[in-house]
């Protein structure tokens, strides 16, 4: 990958693997990788990918919020833009250029 964001999730339960589901199907056009390390996994696509509080609750239930996202995300790789109901992991090159 060229231009490769997304975030960085600590293992810990099945949440995480909700998460990078959700992910896929947020980004159906994107090849997602998905890197494990043991302690962490990293999530990957080329220069921009997304995930939506709308996918998550079908994943993980109606009370899950966007911002829990943030308690199994340890860091990421990229810019990343939140909103009140999806997060945008994008590349930096791709925002400059686009400025």
């Amino acid at each position: 990958m060229k231009n490769p964001v997304g975030p960085i999730f600590r293992m810990g339960d099945e949440t995480v693997e909700l998460i990078v589901a959700a992910i896929r199907d947020d980004n159906p056009d994107t090849e997602i990788e998905v890197i494990d390390h043991g302690s962490y996994v990293r999530v990957q696509g080329e220069d921009r990918i997304r995930v939506t509080q709308n996918t998550l609750r079908d994943y993980l239930g109606n009370d899950y919020t966007i911002g829990l996202i943030g308690n199994f995300m340890s860091s990421f790789r990229g810019r990343v833009v939140t909103t009140s109901d999806e997060y945008i992991w994008e590349s930096i090159k791709q925002k400059e250029t686009a400025a």
